[in-house]
């Protein structure tokens, strides 16, 4: 019995002699490695778990508390999706990024009530970018709705200023997903003058033999695409076979990967998408993962994503969560902070350039600033290029900022017909 107690003391003296021990921070990542969107689930899930096991190999930690990545397998099903919310949420979890529009439509009355914040980094419901009403859930550093504008944009820019009397088709995959753009660019061709036809596929999207004769008899002058998964490639195969002009046909920012252009070999080439953040490894930040990450043998999957389009965005994703993690703990003057903190930082959360440098990614991504009101971020984005010759994606224009007074007026009146429907009181920010 005295042995056991001297044990104990002795214990505990090392415990306090070692200074305060901090509960692990839980970050879950809803992942899917299976099913059809697998190919595009695991760069993302592998870049992003990769970001936190740099910041522990490197950093002990965010402030020195130890970063614990709870991944569940959704399969990109919704229904699976929500079983992950619940059987993590009580590991106390600072922030879930679904990486899926239908599963982030379920979890934002869920996780609001629960006090937990959602990060739908360019995905989900675009209005939930108005804080005001949608307290827990962020979308910066741009939007769907953004993105379509950035897109129209930068087609306009191409030519000449005008749109008047142009065709442009939208092809997009038949869910919440790629239903989202369809209102703006509805608004955006009264503003503009040109004329829309919407053409739905059907997940997973293999079969769009039909969409693309429609195209090729129609002959519009640019096709848009918000396609994920298998559908992407299929796409821009079948635009290949009907030599339609890949530099005229531009897809949202998940419909831009290496899995996406490769199968279609030199039939891709010259084909586009809009973008939020740099492409390929040419960044300082890759030094630090190849001597802490990849050398050390400890790289989420097979350890062959890294530089690919979408292990860069999980990245990045990782990257604001971080950072958004360390605001909280000034906020809060605690590195053991619980969700409701969590959310607090992610409202907070300032990146510079200046930052983005000091972590190893200059002229990576936009600079984020995130307020009550704004959960959306600064809606910028740039045209990125596939050369099938080389294998590579190509950044070909400046950051383009979207119409914001049609996608604001867009935000403003969906978010208020939510709060109106859920008996939502909105909030008043400073």
């Amino acid at each position: 019995m005295k042995l056991a107690k001297l044990a104990a003391i002795a214990a505990t003296a090392l415990t306090i002699g070692a200074g305060p021990a901090f509960a692990e921070l839980v970050f879950p990542s809803l992942s899917y490695r299976t099913g059809p969107y697998a190919p595009n689930g695991i760069p993302f899930a592998d870049g992003y778990a990769d970001y936190f096991t740099l910041i522990n190999e490197r950093d002990g930690g965010i402030e020195g508390n130890k970063i614990k990545l709870v991944e569940c397998e959704t399969g990109y099903n919704t229904e699976k999706g929500v079983e992950c919310y619940e059987s993590t949420k009580g590991e106390g979890s600072l922030v879930y990024q679904p990486l899926s529009t239908g599963i982030t439509y379920q979890l934002i009355p869920k996780a609001t009530a629960d006090g937990i914040a959602i990060h739908s980094m360019g995905y989900g419901r675009t209005s939930a970018a108005n804080g005001t009403i949608f307290s827990n859930v962020f979308n910066y550093p741009g939007t769907y709705w953004d993105a379509a504008s950035i897109i129209i944009k930068y087609i306009a820019s191409e030519e000449g200023g005008d749109l008047k009397g142009k065709k442009i088709a939208l092809v997009y995959h038949n869910s919440a997903y790629g239903k989202e753009p369809i209102r703006t660019l509805e608004e955006l061709a009264k503003k503009h003058g040109y004329a829309l036809t919407l053409l739905p596929v059907d997940h997973p999207g293999q079969e769009q033999k039909a969409t693309w004769l429609q195209i090729r008899r129609d002959r519009p002058d640019y096709v848009l695409m918000w396609g994920w998964g298998v559908m992407n490639q299929v796409a821009i195969q079948e635009a290949a076979n009907i030599r339609f002009p890949m530099d005229h046909f531009i897809g949202v920012w998940w419909s831009a990967s290496e899995n996406d252009t490769i199968p279609a070999g030199e039939g891709a080439n010259g084909y586009k998408a809009v973008t939020f953040h740099g492409v390929g490894s040419d960044f300082p930040i890759y030094a630090d993962l190849k001597k802490h990450v990849y050398d050390a043998g400890k790289a989420a999957g097979a350890g062959d994503q890294a530089g690919t389009v979408l292990y860069n965005r999980g990245m990045v994703a990782a990257m604001w969560a971080v950072e958004a993690a360390r605001t909280a703990m000034k906020i809060h003057n605690t590195k053991d902070i619980t969700p409701a903190m969590m959310r607090d930082g992610m409202e907070a959360l300032d990146v510079p350039e200046s930052r983005l440098a000091e972590l190893g990614l200059p002229n990576f991504t936009v600079p984020v600033k995130v307020s009550c009101a704004n959960h959306g971020g600064p809606g910028l984005g740039m045209i990125q290029q596939w050369d099938a010759a080389a294998k590579k994606w190509s950044i070909i224009t400046d950051l383009i900022s979207a119409d914001r007074e049609v996608v604001d007026a867009l935000i403003k009146e969906d978010s208020e017909a939510y709060a109106k429907e859920n008996n939502i009181t909105p909030r008043t920010c400073n």
